[in-house]
């Protein structure tokens, strides 16, 4: 849905995740099972207008990094906190929350958490959408939504990242910040030097893929 944010569709389920202040493509989606947010930052949570989304989708839960739940309450948000180590289940949809710490941009700044979501169905392929972190489940992730650029990211980092996770496909996400020229010139960089065993899809910023 962009930037970050991803809508994850089951034959029963609509999960959403990070609806961030960097698209608003999200904004009037219905039938929404779950809301999951990795981190407080703004591009990945926008309290204000996720107070709208909830009120349209009453019956979500809205699972968050424990230090996004004061900020949602100043909206009037009900959420829950979730940790690593926590597993949540919709239908036969099972969430595995991983990660701990945001990556780090500068020793300046303070570091904040970072939950990470691995979802799979039914015992199906694994999706692992890790928010601003590098850290990664040891067990298998079949399919990663890398983070192509970021104040905290360089093409190193990003591509030692994404052959740590070793998974056999991956798409872009958290890439509002550059242009098509940038997008285009971070993929084909990540693909020559980190996407020899893995299936890098060109999904645009709003695209789709099937899992």
């Amino acid at each position: 849905m962009g930037h970050a944010a991803l809508l994850i569709e089951t034959g029963s389920d609509r999960i959403l995740v990070d609806p961030g202040g960097f698209s608003d493509d999200w904004h009037g989606l219905e039938g929404l099972s779950a809301i999951l947010v990795t981190h407080q930052h703004a591009d990945h949570v926008d309290a204000a207008n996720l107070a709208g989304l909830v009120a349209n989708n009453r019956d979500a839960r809205v699972l968050v990094e424990e230090s996004v739940v004061p900020i949602l309450d100043s909206e009037g948000v009900p959420s829950e906190s979730t940790r690593p180590g926590d597993r949540h289940a919709f239908g036969d949809l099972e969430i595995e929350v991983v990660g701990g710490r945001h990556a780090v941009i500068h020793e300046r700044l303070p570091s904040v958490g970072n939950v990470g979501f691995v979802l799979s169905e039914g015992g199906g392929a694994r999706l692992y959408h890790p928010g601003d972190s590098y850290d990664y489940p040891l067990e298998r992730v079949d399919v990663l939504a890398l983070p192509l650029t970021a104040p905290w990211a360089r093409v190193e980092t990003t591509v030692d990242f994404l052959q740590a996770v070793a998974p056999s496909r991956a798409f872009p996400i958290h890439d509002a910040i550059v242009n098509d020229t940038g997008w285009n010139l971070y993929m084909r960089m990540v693909g020559q030097l980190g996407g020899e065993d893995v299936d890098l899809i060109h999904v645009d910023p709003t695209g789709e893929i099937e899992i």
